[in-house]
């Protein structure tokens, strides 16, 4: 137990930085869970907290700190007339209980907010153990968390000290064999890592699931493939208003536009003729295309993978032939997919040139029997509201033999999502694999191939599912590159 913090303490990153990466690593896992998809307000609250506590800056965590530096309220934000920390703090409280019922259940360390608290604890998830051993009641989930101090419903404190023994011991012994049960955790994540060391990818998959076997056979023994998002480039006036520019001579990020280059290549040169200065401006990129890089991310650290995430417009050659390549989004915004994305039977296609907001389509040049020619994303006749969008998986061997290409996008940024979510999930792979072959637990290549999904929204933006429409095999020679 030495050089190791008590429960619901942190120890200060130099004094045991192991420790402190795997309170880091709980947390990602938290924010990029599905308990937390929809709840931004919650995940900056959190991310906030915790970066907090684990830098030592507990003495920073007050209610007009958090209103004004996490929750974005002004400075002269009085935490007596709005409640937001308080209100905000109560709902975390909650999620966090919701996500460790559920999906956290099995996870090595345990994230809490204490009643009355604004400093998370950690500590390592209990051993479940028979429910005669301890029972715990929760007495109100109606806590007022304006109290900064102790924290609400600690037992009374009597002439003997009963109520202390009371909890006491059960803590102590629920600490300990949570201990264990973290060190345990900490000691095969070293082993993995030492066993991955000197092999592939494959190696570490075969501690995996049909997901890990699956992206294993992408990857090969490629220790750090690339993960390329869409920059698509803008011009950004005074306003901060932003013009979209699909082509035409571009420039450094804040340089100054040629009026003539702006009025010529622009999407709407009337306005930009209006709007003075314009400057370069690449840094905007959909929601669920960050979402997917966060999914691909996840999916390569429990691989022991590290891959090189950049800008799609910083793909080298170099990248292409030593790297396997994974490019997001659609070549609307993706301007290496739209290099690359030369072969198969779907394509992108955007049958009006000068407006783009959800008219693209998905185009299939040989449907087979009962499939349109034609995909396009879905929207309630009356409200407009974004029903569902349609996505291609494409993977192709890349430009030398032994490495290979993936191309995730939707005609939406959330159909970008959406197919990500299908190619990291279990149900996704098992789905594409009875259509593929299934490689069962015999090594065999990796096919070539484009899979069609439909992905079912709501709001507009929230992903509900996403479902296989079709998949067909790409015509081309294996580890050599694909027809340009």
């Amino acid at each position: 137990m030495a050089g190791l913090p008590n429960a619901g303490s942190v120890a200060h990153p130099d004094a045991n930085e192991p420790l402190i990466e795997a309170y880091k690593e709980q947390v990602r896992r938290v924010i990029l869970s599905a308990t937390f998809r929809n709840a931004a307000t919650l995940k900056l609250l959190l991310q906030f907290l915790a970066d907090k506590t684990l830098g030592s800056s507990t003495e920073s965590l007050k209610e007009y700190t958090i209103g004004v530096e996490a929750l974005g309220r002004k400075p002269d934000f009085d935490p007596k007339v709005d409640t937001i920390v308080r209100v905000q703090s109560h709902r975390l409280r909650l999620r966090l209980k919701e996500y460790y019922e559920a999906e956290g259940s099995k996870d090595p360390i345990l994230i809490q907010l204490p009643k009355g608290h604004y400093v998370p604890t950690f500590e390592p998830m209990p051993i479940s153990l028979p429910t005669s051993i301890f029972t715990f009641a929760d007495t109100s989930e109606l806590e007022d968390d304006a109290v900064e101090g102790f924290p609400t419903g600690m037992p009374a404190e009597d002439a003997t000290g009963e109520s202390q023994r009371r909890w006491f011991f059960p803590a102590i012994a629920a600490f300990a064999i949570g201990m264990i049960a973290l060190g345990y955790w900490l000691g095969r994540t070293r082993e993995e890592k030492q066993l991955s060391a000197g092999g592939t990818a494959a190696v570490q998959a075969s501690r995996g699931g049909i997901v890990e076997s699956f992206w294993a056979d992408f990857l090969g023994n490629d220790r750090s493939p690339v993960i390329a998002y869409p920059d698509a480039v803008f011009l950004l006036d005074d306003s901060n208003d932003l013009f979209r520019f699909r082509h035409g001579a571009t420039d450094s990020r804040g340089a100054l536009v040629d009026p003539h280059v702006a009025h010529e290549f622009a999407s709407n040169p009337r306005l930009v003729a209006q709007a003075g200065h314009l400057y370069y401006e690449n840094g905007y990129t959909g929601t669920g295309e960050l979402k997917s890089v966060a999914m691909l991310g996840g999916l390569l650290g429990r691989m022991d993978i590290k891959p090189i995430i950049k800008s799609s417009r910083d793909v080298t050659p170099d990248d292409l032939s030593q790297h396997n390549v994974i490019l997001l989004g659609s070549p609307f915004q993706n301007l290496a997919v739209a290099q690359m994305m030369t072969t198969g039977d779907f394509s992108f296609s955007n049958p009006d040139q000068h407006l783009e907001q959800w008219r693209g389509e998905i185009l299939d040049a040989h449907p087979r029997s009962g499939e349109p020619s034609t995909y396009h994303t879905e929207r309630d006749p009356a409200s407009k509201v974004l029903k569902a969008d349609y996505s291609l998986v494409t993977m192709v061997p890349g430009v030398t033999p032994g490495r290979w290409i993936a191309i995730i996008g939707g005609l939406d940024t959330e159909g970008t999502e959406g197919a990500t979510m299908f190619i990291t999930s279990e149900p996704g792979i098992e789905r594409l694999n009875k259509v593929l072959g299934d490689r069962g637990d015999s090594k065999k290549d990796l096919i070539p191939f484009q899979a069609l999904l439909r992905i079912r929204l709501a709001k507009g933006y929230q992903v509900l599912s996403a479902d296989l429409i079709s998949v067909h095999p790409i015509q081309t020679t294996q580890g050599a590159a694909p027809e340009k």
